[in-house]
């Protein structure tokens, strides 16, 4: 982990929205870490392709919960991901 982390800045996922205001993180080779906290059942678009919601938390403020809307071949790899997955 040590090696994957090295020059990388972690900012948590409660922390994210003020670092948004703040910072402009497209310079910053930065990472986060979530626990899916909550699973939508899949939901189909207007155009008829299929996408999922996660809610994702970092178990420090668990009023701060970021949605992750999943599309294409990410949601068709990752859909059936348990809820309380890292």
């Amino acid at each position: 982990m040590d090696r994957k982390m090295a020059n990388r800045k972690l900012i948590r996922l409660s922390q994210l929205k003020n670092k948004l205001a703040t910072e402009n993180l497209e310079e910053i080779d930065w990472v986060t870490f979530g626990v899916i906290v909550r699973k939508v059942t899949p939901q189909s678009a207007n155009n008829g392709r299929t996408f999922s919601i996660w809610r994702l938390n970092d178990l420090r403020d668990l009023n701060e919960c970021v949605s992750l809307f999943l599309f294409g071949e990410v949601h068709k790899e990752h859909w059936k991901t348990d809820q309380g997955t890292v």
